[in-house]
């Protein structure tokens, strides 16, 4: 309880303002206590504790601590250089490179005149190009949210391995899209590694507008040819949408930046990735859809996807880890995290 003065019916510590500070500070320190000293955290503790912290964060506005923005930035920059290797081009992959696999380490693709061709002769991004970026993940987390709006009004919007953006969804998550990650497993799995019919992948596509597409083609020796191929199809259909391709350096050296952070999986999430580099490309990073846990943070079951519940390959991904580091760098300003409804414009 705090002090009031009858005669103004204020509160004297400044109108509750100290209690929502302690709050928040509260909020903030057992969070990152629980982040920074619990990487079992969820092994010892009920997830709901965890949820209640945030909760609590979620009281307090949130404001970009520009200062903890530009050390982090700083950081990834002598790591992993977005600006300059995010993508393979001309410039960092020169005719007849002998291009390493992020994973078949023992394989070499040798740059030729045609895939050469394919590449940008630079990067078309530079540091901190954007003022806002949305990075949209693909959590139910997002179902329900009303998001939409305030993701379409990003300067910039990252999405996840063509999740759908159809009417049906579009209030909860929008369908502004600027970078679309494909994984080749979707290309494989759903249009037969684009050797029969193109068309429906075209279509697919199409729903993204003017958007780039990016794949993993150099990540294992499975995924070149396929990833190659999608270069081809909107090619044939003389498409606009860019196609760009992850340079395995950088996936390597964003690998190894965030195994030091606790992030142990076999592979990092496409997520991840992005979220990584839009905190070189963009001023202010929000993200949203990005949920590691099978109840949103008032304990209400929801479905792993937005758009259905199928669950992923066990094992695979560390996305607690994920969510962890991401709660962690919200709680010091360096980016948002979006859990809850939106109430923008």
């Amino acid at each position: 309880m705090g002090y009031s003065d009858p005669s103004s019916s204020r509160d004297l510590l400044g109108n509750r303002t100290l209690f929502f500070i302690f709050i928040c500070t509260f909020a903030v320190v057992t969070l990152l206590q629980q982040i920074l000293y619990g990487r079992n955290y969820l092994k010892r503790v009920k997830q709901t504790e965890l949820f209640d912290r945030w909760k609590s964060l979620q009281m307090c506005k949130w404001e970009m601590n520009v200062t903890e923005a530009n050390l982090f930035k700083s950081t990834l920059s002598r790591c992993c250089n977005a600006p300059a290797f995010l993508f393979t081009t001309q410039k960092n992959t020169p005719l007849g490179t002998k291009l390493k696999y992020e994973v078949d380490t023992s394989g070499i693709f040798h740059i030729n005149q045609e895939i050469f061709r394919m590449f940008p002769k630079d990067m078309p991004y530079y540091r901190s190009q954007f003022k806002k970026c949305a990075v949209v993940g693909n959590g139910g987390i997002l179902k329900n949210s009303r998001c939409g709006r305030e993701i379409d009004s990003a300067d910039f919007v990252f999405r996840c391995n063509l999740p759908p953006v159809s009417e049906k969804y579009i209030g909860d998550v929008g369908v502004k899209t600027d970078v679309v990650t494909v994984n080749p497993s979707i290309i494989t799995e759903r249009f037969h590694k684009l050797q029969k019919w193109r068309k429906p992948f075209y279509d697919v596509l199409q729903v993204y507008e003017n958007a780039s597409v990016l794949l993993p083609a150099f990540y294992n020796t499975r995924n070149t040819d396929v990833s190659i191929r999608v270069k081809y199809v909107l090619d044939d259909f003389q498409s606009q949408q860019a196609v760009y391709y992850f340079h395995p350096q950088y996936l390597i050296n964003v690998s190894r930046y965030w195994l030091a952070q606790g992030v142990r999986a076999k592979r990092i999430s496409t997520g991840l990735i992005l979220v990584t580099a839009a905190l070189e490309l963009c001023e202010e990073v929000h993200l949203y859809g990005f949920w590691a846990f099978p109840m949103n943070p008032s304990g209400i079951f929801i479905t792993h996807h937005y758009y259905d519940n199928v669950k992923p390959r066990p094992g695979f991904h560390a996305m607690p880890s994920e969510i962890f580091n991401f709660l962690h760098m919200h709680s010091k300003g360096i980016l948002r995290v979006h859990t809850g409804t939106c109430s923008c414009c």
